[in-house]
């Protein structure tokens, strides 16, 4: 440690770690670049996972495709997600979380141009696989990268702002498709452009992932090179985070087992990618099929007009609910939040399950099925991706990420491929009360979630339910070093 030089009878403090040097650190413009760089990559997850409800549709008419060959088009990406989320969340620990970004983003791009260049249904659903396979890893990465950047006071804003991404990726996708429509396109053209366009951002996301350095805290605590942390740390942070010292903070030693045989660890696994499932069943099962649930709600509405449909409930619902979990997520609480949305969503899915009209009128149902959207954004969309970020040790966080967004992947695989078959079984009603009671058991699987709003990563994840006993998860370990010397 360095010794440092004070006036006589100064008492001075322990030199901090570079965790504390992280977590007490103003919002400044590193952080609003850190949200840009994981921001970019999420947009792209977001944009290739919805657009493809459009291109189903175009594609079903030009390869008369049957009903589980188009379930296959708009889940194959989604299984390779749950691949991608449980593999590279463990890379990220083991081999860093720099590393596992570009690699994904690489993966991400061969697979929208694969896509696009699809001659027949096989290739397709391959393409969309491969793709499915770099968006999952980018959940755990961007979201924990995130998060171990953040402060203490504002980190799930922040970690929400990368997850707000995706309200532009489900704008945007709809809007191009518009666009080419009214510009005479043919539709095979259509659906290739709105494939292969997903590789751009993909691009950049390669690009701005090269420029920035590793998590410090994972630096520290993991490979225990503080003064390499605080080094680039100072740099990317433009001079906002600087000191003279670091303390040790290694952290203990964790396995892949510890997450079965610790019991917090566990429950940590089983509440966050349980509630991550039965949301992802609903709310992908309904959004990948809103064209079809429209239908039935409308049956003369053209392409166009349900496009539009869409495009509204995302501006109009959606966004606002992005936009406020953002603003007031670390005032209201993480936890919390997710049981105000889960809580909101299971009345209003039940409301269109037992009340007639609101399923036979459009109006009505786009006000209904619209607040649902807006409580899903304001609700668990956002805190299932936030708080599995901050509830693990460092050690296995990308990987207990990992695990929670690849659990959640696999329940919006079952919804893709359950709800069109649930509606043709037992009608619209009967399929909204089933996502009624998918997030009535979320909300009870959400009351076992600590709460980690305006608390520190490392005072989560030590305490796991937020108590201290002898069952509290192993995390840092910092060492004894003696205080700055007073000359």
């Amino acid at each position: 440690m360095i010794v440092t030089v004070a006036e006589p009878g100064l008492l001075r403090l322990p030199a901090p770690t570079v965790s504390q040097l992280l977590d007490d650190a103003p919002t400044s413009r590193f952080h609003r670049r850190a949200v840009i760089v994981s921001g970019v990559g999420f947009f792209t997850d977001a944009y290739d996972l919805f657009v493809i409800s459009t291109v189903a549709v175009l594609v079903q008419g030009q390869w008369n495709l049957s009903t589980t060959q188009v379930s296959w088009v708009q889940g194959a990406a989604i299984l390779g997600a749950f691949i991608g989320a449980m593999a590279f969340g463990r890379i990220a620990d083991l081999a860093g979380r720099k590393r596992a970004y570009g690699l994904v983003a690489a993966i991400m791009i061969v697979g929208a141009v694969a896509s696009a260049a699809a001659p027949g249904f096989w290739w397709l659903v391959a393409s969309r696989f491969v793709l499915g396979v770099g968006i999952g890893g980018d959940y755990p990465v961007s979201a924990v990268l995130m998060s171990e950047y953040a402060n203490r006071k504002d980190r799930g804003r922040l970690v929400g702002m990368v997850f707000s991404m995706q309200a532009v990726g489900l704008v945007v996708g709809p809007l191009i498709a518009m666009l080419l429509f009214g510009s005479g396109a043919s539709h095979e053209l259509t659906w290739r452009l709105l494939l292969g366009l997903g590789a751009v951002p993909a691009a950049a996301v390669l690009y701005l992932r090269a420029k920035m350095p590793e998590s410090p805290r994972y630096q520290a605590q993991v490979h225990g090179t503080h003064d390499q942390a605080v080094t680039e740390l100072a740099d990317y942070s433009g001079g906002v985070i600087t000191t003279t010292a670091v303390r040790s903070e290694r952290t203990a030693r964790l396995r892949l087992g510890d997450m079965v045989t610790n019991r917090n660890l566990l429950r940590l696994v089983v509440a966050t990618a349980g509630s991550w499932f039965l949301f992802d069943y609903a709310y992908y099962g309904n959004t990948l099929s809103l064209p079809a649930i429209l239908k039935t709600v409308d049956a003369t509405a053209s392409i166009t007009v349900k496009l539009a449909l869409t495009l509204a409930l995302f501006v109009g619902f959606a966004v606002p609910g992005y936009l406020l979990a953002v603003a007031r997520m670390d005032r209201i609480g993480h936890r919390r939040l997710q049981l105000i949305g889960f809580s909101v969503m299971a009345a209003a899915f039940l409301a269109l399950a037992v009340i007639g009209p609101l399923t036979s009128i459009l109006g009505l149902f786009i006000a209904v099925f619209g607040l649902s959207y807006f409580f899903i954004e304001f609700g668990p969309n956002t805190t299932t991706f936030v708080i599995p970020s901050e509830v693990f040790p460092t050690r296995l966080r990308t990987t207990g990420h990992g695990i929670a967004a690849g659990i959640g992947k696999l329940g919006a695989f079952v919804g893709v491929f359950a709800v069109p078959r649930l509606q043709t079984a037992i009608g619209l009603r009967g399929m909204m009360g089933v996502a009624a009671g998918a997030a009535a058991v979320g909300l009870l699987l959400t009351r076992i979630l600590p709460e980690a709003g305006n608390r520190t990563l490392d005072e989560v994840s030590h305490h796991g339910h937020g108590k201290r006993d002898r069952r509290a998860i192993p995390t840092t370990e910092v060492a004894r070093t003696p205080e700055r010397v007073v000359v």
